[in-house]
C-alpha cells in the first residue's frame, strides 16, 4: 500500500482543525489537490509570515476562524458542514511555550480535544476521526530503542503531558461512544517534522532560516539531543492513509507511531550540519547550549505497527527532507509563487 488512494478523497467532506498552522496548511493543500471539500477550524495563523496565507488557502476552502475551546461554535461548524472525515491537528505545539503558559496549553490540548470529540459525537455525519498527537506522549526513559504504541503514556513537560491526556480522552470517547456509532477512531504519534513554511519560534529549522537569511550564524540550543526527523509530507501521507483505511474498515483503527527509519534519527547538531550544506552560501552554526527547561535528550519511535498493518513506510530520508526544506525557503525568499511551488513538492512526493 504505502500511500493513500489518490481518488478516495475526491468529493469527500473533510474537516481539519488547526488548518492555519504549519502541518494543517500542508494537509489542506494536499486535500484540495485531491478534490476534497475542505473545511478548516482554527485560530488565526500563529506566525507572521504564515504558510496559510502563502498558499492562498482561504480563497479555496471553507475557513472558520475560531477557538476549539468554544464548544458551541465548534458544534455549529460541524453541523453546517457535515464532515465525513475529521483530522484533529489544532494544538498549542511548543514545549517551551507550555512552560510559560501551562493552563492555556492544557485548555487547548485537552479540553480542545474533548470539544472536538463531542462535536464528532453529536454531528452524525463523521465516519473517520484521526487525532494527531506527538512522539512525546510516551514516558521518556531515555533508552536507545524505539517506543511502541503499547508503552506507557506520561509526557514530562506540560505540552507532552497534555498530548498524553489528549490520547487518553480519545480512547475514552472511542470506547464510551464512538465505537457504538460506527465511527472509526485513531491517534497518530509523529516524530519531529520539518518542511517549508514553518515559521514557529523555538524550532530548529525556522531558527536556521531566520539566522542564515539575516547573515548570522545559527544558534543551536541542544546540539546533542537526538530526534527522529522527517519531512512534513511523510506524516501527512500516513494520516491520509490511516483515515482512508479505517473509513473503509474500522478494524484498521488504532494508535500509530509515524516516524522515519533509524538512519533519520540524528542529533540537532547533525541536522544543522545538513541544513548548512543544503543551504550553501557559507551557512554555519554555533553551540549555544545554555540550559533552560527540561527537554528529552533521546527519543525514537518503533513504527512497525503502521508498516505491518497499513504497509506505510517513509519515502525521503533526512538528507532529502532537509534539501527539499531548504529549497522551499529559498524559493520563498526569492519571491516565487509558493502555492505553485508547494504543489510541485506535493506532486513530486506523492506522484499525483
Amino acid at each position: 500500500m504505502n500511500t493513500f488512494d489518490v481518488n478516495f478523497y475526491k468529493g469527500k467532506r473533510v474537516l481539519v482543525t488547526g488548518h492555519t498552522g504549519f502541518k494543517g496548511s500542508w494537509l489542506c493543500r494536499i486535500l484540495l489537490d485531491l478534490g476534497a471539500e475542505v473545511t478548516g477550524y482554527a485560530l488565526e495563523a500563529p506566525t507572521k509570515p504564515d504558510i496559510f496565507s502563502l498558499l492562498n488557502l482561504e480563497s479555496q476552502m471553507h475557513s472558520v476562524i475560531d477557538d476549539i475551546r468554544d464548544l458551541e461554535k465548534l458544534k455549529a461548524a460541524f453541523a453546517e458542514t457535515q464532515p465525513e472525515i475529521v483530522f484533529h491537528l489544532a494544538a498549542q505545539p511548543i514545549v517551551r511555550e507550555s512552560y510559560k503558559n501551562p493552563v492555556n496549553t492544557y485548555e487547548t490540548n485537552v479540553m480542545g480535544t474533548v470539544n472536538v470529540l463531542e462535536a464528532v459525537r453529536q454531528c452524525g455525519s463523521v465516519r473517520s476521526f484521526l487525532n494527531v498527537t506527538t512522539d512525546k506522549v510516551y514516558k521518556n526513559n531515555e533508552w536507545g530503542w524505539g517506543y511502541r504504541e503499547t508503552d506507557e503514556l506520561d509526557g514530562y513537560d506540560p505540552y507532552s503531558n497534555s498530548k498524553s491526556c489528549s490520547e487518553l480522552v480519545t480512547h475514552s470517547y472511542e470506547k464510551s461512544f464512538l465505537k457504538d456509532m460506527d465511527i472509526a477512531v485513531s491517534t497518530a504519534r509523529a516524530g519531529n517534522v520539518i518542511g517549508g513554511g514553518d515559521f514557529a519560534a523555538d524550532r530548529i529549522i525556522p531558527d536556521c532560516v531566520r539566522a542564515v537569511s539575516g547573515g548570522k550564524k545559527i544558534a543551536v540550543r541542544n546540539p546533542h539531543s537526538t530526534r527522529p526527523y522527517q519531512h512534513v509530507l511523510e506524516p501527512l501521507g500516513a494520516y491520509l492513509l490511516i483515515a482512508e483505511e479505517q473509513y473503509q474498515d474500522s478494524r484498521k483503527a488504532g494508535s500509530y507511531n509515524v516516524g522515519p527509519d533509524d538512519r533519520s534519527c540524528l542529533t540537532t547538531g547533525e541536522l544543522a550540519d545538513l541544513f548548512c550544506a543544503a543551504w550553501g552560501n557559507g551557512a554555519a552554526w554555533e553551540n549555544l547550549c545554555q540550559g533552560g527547561p527540561h527537554e528529552a535528550n533521546f527519543l525514537k519511535l518503533d513504527c512497525s505497527r503502521i508498516r505491518n498493518r497499513l504497509g506505510w513506510k517513509p519515502r525521503w530520508q533526512v538528507d532529502e527532507a532537509v534539501v527539499n526544506t531548504a529549497k522551499w525557503y529559498q524559493a520563498w525568499l526569492a519571491g516565487q509563487n509558493m502555492a505553485e511551488y508547494t504543489d510541485c513538492q506535493i506532486k513530486e512526493y506523492f506522484g499525483i
